[in-house]
């Protein structure tokens, strides 16, 4: 089926929306440095404080069905004010006194922001203090599952902005999002950071802007026989039922030393994991996936409960998670794909090499670019696990889920989108912080001429044969 064409009304108000966020910009132009670390403090409250997030948080789930009516992941919004308001965002920002550059910061312009369904009211709240900081201004395409929660999370920053005399439109949302219209405001708008699905990703790609996407996940856990194995279930557990799987850094599958995989499948079981027996393994397959191999809506995100019940099974009480045996690889495996959910696979390996060649090949299915993870004590495994892993982002001994965004215990800068390089069509494979909402001038004045010699250079080829001309004259 073609895709639907843009009606004369949604590119209208696409224009009416870029003209209005151009203005904007323009208004807030002036502000300083204090002036709009006081914006971003202002907004994250408004839509993050403790009261409203749990609000918005049950609104969502009530909204799409999907995650937990908990705000398991406002401390992500947190995390991204603290980061902004310990940089500067307009000026001079950094200097190279040896090599003469001084580099100034400048906005972006208007954003296009494509928000996910699995994250309607922390990632426009994330997307939002770093463009504000910025001075940029943000158009925000809901998902039209969860619209509603990502409009109100806009309506309560616009308001916070309204009181500190700001015009509303630095931050501006669509009612009623289409395909159509993201693609008219892609086109049209500075830059586009889109945080979902890889269908979203090619269309902020192909809209002929500059664009910041991410990659899907399909997050793979090392787990070698020096792992603490208490820990490294305790942390696979928080990490695949924080919001029920619904992140693409949710461990989804687990590779195992062969000498712990018994005792760690026992402590992954106390921590409230549910193995499943062969019978159930394929009613969850049938139920998880379709009969093309796309995950079913239905079972995206939801807890455990309900996935089992949907499956045909019923889990037993104080069950959150359900535990997969595989031991096959592969695109028509698809237990070993990304699963989006409440659903983890594990994996046996014998020897560290064996364990390099199954990572290896789960990233060839899927989720090349995005990341991995190790419990390990072994400094080589380590390193041997970061030459070979196609991955941006590795996390040691960490709850995958949030470790991978920022914490406040590790030093990867806090986002809500993380790029995955070229290996997962990304123009980065950085998270997508600050520095990726600005534009940068780089001064540069005269140093002392720093012009090795040729000899130098080109070392032991210096003075060496000259091949000859392969032309010949007839």
């Amino acid at each position: 089926m073609a895709p639907r064409q843009i009606t004369a009304e949604e590119t209208t108000l696409a224009a009416t929306l870029l003209e209005r966020a151009r203005a904007a910009m323009k208004a807030i132009e002036p502000l300083d440095q204090a002036a709009v670390d006081r914006l971003c403090q202002a907004i994250a409250w408004a839509a993050a404080n403790e009261v409203t997030a749990t609000r918005l948080a049950r609104m969502s789930v009530d909204e799409s069905g999907m995650g937990i009516p908990e705000p398991s992941r406002r401390g992500k919004v947190l995390g991204i004010l603290r980061d902004a308001l310990r940089q500067k965002s307009m000026g001079v920002i950094e200097e190279i006194p040896d090599k003469g550059i001084v580099k100034y910061a400048k906005p972006a312009g208007v954003i296009a922001s494509l928000i996910p369904v699995t994250s309607p009211y922390i990632t426009p709240i994330g997307i939002a203090i770093y463009a504000i900081k910025c001075k940029d201004a943000v158009i925000f395409s809901p998902h039209p599952a969860s619209r509603k929660t990502t409009a109100e999370v806009v309506r309560l920053m616009r308001e916070a902005l309204r009181r500190q005399g700001i015009v509303e439109d630095v931050l501006q949302c669509v009612e009623r999002p289409s395909i159509p219209l993201a693609n008219e405001l892609m086109s049209n708008a500075d830059l586009t950071i889109a945080t979902g699905g890889p269908a979203m990703v090619r269309a902020a790609y192909g809209s002929g802007k500059p664009a910041y996407g991410v990659g899907a996940g399909n997050a793979t856990m090392v787990i070698d026989e020096t792992a603490d194995i208490a820990d490294a279930a305790r942390n696979t557990r928080i990490s695949k039922t924080n919001d029920n799987g619904s992140g693409c850094s949710a461990d989804g599958n687990l590779l195992v030393d062969s000498r712990i995989y018994d005792a760690l499948l026992d402590a992954l079981q106390k921590e409230g994991g549910y193995l499943v027996n062969s019978r159930e393994k394929d009613l969850l397959r049938a139920a998880y996936w379709d009969a093309d191999g796309h995950r079913t809506p239905e079972t995206i995100a939801r807890p455990a409960k309900i996935v089992a019940e949907r499956a045909g099974f019923q889990l037993p009480e104080g069950k959150t998670f359900l535990i997969v045996k595989e031991d096959r690889i592969g695109r028509e495996h698809l237990f070993s794909t990304e699963k989006l959910g409440t659903v983890l696979a594990i994996f046996k390996y014998q020897g560290f090499d064996d364990a390099l060649d199954q990572v290896r090949q789960i990233f060839e299915t899927g989720g090349k670019g995005h990341s991995c993870g190790i419990y390990s004590f072994d400094a080589s495994h380590i390193d041997a696990l970061a030459l070979v892993a196609p991955v941006s982002r590795i996390m040691v001994r960490q709850v995958q889920s949030r470790a991978n965004a920022g914490t406040f215990t590790n030093g990867m800068p806090m986002t809500s989108s993380m790029g995955c390089g070229t290996w997962g069509g990304n123009i980065t494979n950085e998270n997508i912080s600050l520095k990726h909402y600005m534009n940068v001038t780089w001064v540069s004045v005269p140093v002392p001429e720093d012009r090795p010699s040729d000899a130098a250079l080109f070392g032991e080829f210096y003075n060496s044969e000259i091949f000859e001309s392969a032309v010949r004259t007839l």
